[in-house]
């Protein structure tokens, strides 16, 4: 390629770009469009294009379209499952008395607390009555017999 040719096709290229630049698109043809496009105006009359459906492109991926039965699906589902929760065996509860044991549960936790501790004292009790340190009234005679005992045993051996 010479310098003369490469030259011709730089300037080709160069007034290429400026007519882009300008807004006019150059067809291989030779015919100059405007890359301007004027969907809702009209340059002619300078007003705004009034439009219909019919003339309206159809879009291929749009949001409508990729939801457009989901609404349905929601509604029919919603009704199935409706359907279902009106089932008797789904009504009635499987365990008869949970309501019961919801409502106990607290009063029995405060019941066995106060349960462990008098159990715990009456243990407390019986060791201190063994021992002889009990301030109860059985312990106190189980004690004053024992003092008893002792003393009788220590009377007979005399």
């Amino acid at each position: 390629m010479s310098l003369q040719e490469a030259s011709e096709v730089r300037k080709a290229r160069l007034i290429a770009l400026r007519k882009r630049k300008a807004g006019e698109n150059l067809e291989g043809d030779g015919t100059s469009e405007s890359l301007i496009k004027t969907r809702n105006f009209d340059p002619v009359s300078r007003t705004i294009k009034k439009r219909s459906r019919t003339e309206d492109i159809e879009m291929e991926d749009t949001v409508e379209k990729n939801v457009e039965g989901l609404a349905e699906a929601i509604i029919a589902e919603d009704e199935q499952k409706r359907a279902e929760e009106l089932d008797v065996f789904n009504i009635a509860p499987k365990r008869p008395n949970w309501d019961l044991k919801r409502d106990l549960d607290k009063k029995l936790a405060r019941l066995e607390r106060r349960t462990q501790e008098a159990i715990h004292s009456l243990i407390r009790q019986r060791l201190a009555a063994q021992k002889g340190e009990s301030d109860d009234i059985v312990g106190a005679m189980r004690a004053q017999e024992r003092q008893n005992a002792a003393e009788n045993l220590s009377d007979d051996e005399d």
